[in-house]
């Protein structure tokens, strides 16, 4: 019986990639986007199946579930890979800025998983992996607090949850990705702005520069995350936590290397 895998933000990106990589491996996929209506290539795939779902909304996600499992009958991996980024100064954060990026990158995830565990509780085993991101692990670019808070927050879910669904045989996994070739984070981000107030300016400008000039040569291969995803779906690895890339697991090996005090000023020195 072919697996089938379900999988959030589908529309572009890692998970379009996952989608298509998935088929072409003979599983069944769910693949689910807030616009389906103008997906066009995955609706070619005779094992590829496009919900509308938007994580942040509890009537299509419990819509999507449904429709999912009775399509294929049975889930046996979701990957909650949607998620988005509000950068900029805290202070100019909008209330729905800062709420966008919870229910998004945090909620989200808690939504989905909340609508998948009767399922894979009457299954006796599921596989929850999460596209986290070795920002839920460290902090290394300023102006990044409400996006770290998001995928801290995801990272202490999924670890808290391992107690609970263990003895279910719900296993959980995370992905701590950084920039990829495929990645449009940057379509999906949203700046916090005040031109009332110049003195986050210089920072600000910084980063933007940073992330307009970003070598692509040094991003990761989306195809890379994707087959670590295949082979923790395959459980080809039991790891709990995957950091992927140079750049992630750099800045882990210095984080773990010093004080946190001494992490924090050689991250703030790169920004002087």
């Amino acid at each position: 019986m072919k697996q089938t895998i379900f999988i959030t933000g589908t529309s572009s990106g890692l998970g379009k990639a996952s989608a298509k990589y998935f088929a072409d491996q003979g599983w069944n996929v769910a693949a689910t986007m807030r616009t389906p209506e103008k997906e066009t290539e995955l609706n070619n795939y005779p094992n590829i199946k496009v919900f509308k779902l938007d994580v942040t909304n509890l009537e299509q996600v419990k819509s999507a579930t449904e429709q999912a499992i009775a399509t294929f009958g049975k889930i046996d991996v979701v990957l909650n890979n949607a998620g988005m980024g509000t950068y900029g100064a805290l202070e100019f954060a909008k209330e729905e800025d800062i709420d966008w990026q919870f229910a998004v990158n945090t909620r989200g995830p808690i939504n989905i998983i909340r609508a998948f565990l009767p399922h894979f509780r009457s299954n006796n085993g599921g596989m929850f992996i999460n596209v986290s991101s070795f920002m839920g692990l460290t902090t290394a670019v300023p102006l990044g607090s409400l996006y770290n808070m998001s995928k801290f927050a995801l990272e202490g879910l999924i670890e808290g949850l391992y107690y609970e669904l263990k003895p279910l045989h719900i296993e959980l996994r995370l992905i701590e990705q950084g920039g990829s070739t495929d990645n449009n984070f940057k379509e999906n981000m949203t700046w916090n702005v005040n031109p009332e107030i110049t003195d986050y300016d210089e920072l600000t400008e910084k980063i933007k520069q940073l992330m307009n000039n970003h070598d692509p040569a040094l991003r990761d291969d989306t195809m890379d995350i994707v087959k670590v995803i295949a082979g923790l779906a395959n459980r080809e690895s039991n790891q709990f936590r995957t950091v992927i890339g140079n750049a992630g697991n750099a800045l882990m090996a210095l984080r773990n290397s010093v004080p946190i005090e001494d992490y924090l000023e050689k991250i703030a020195a790169n920004y002087n």
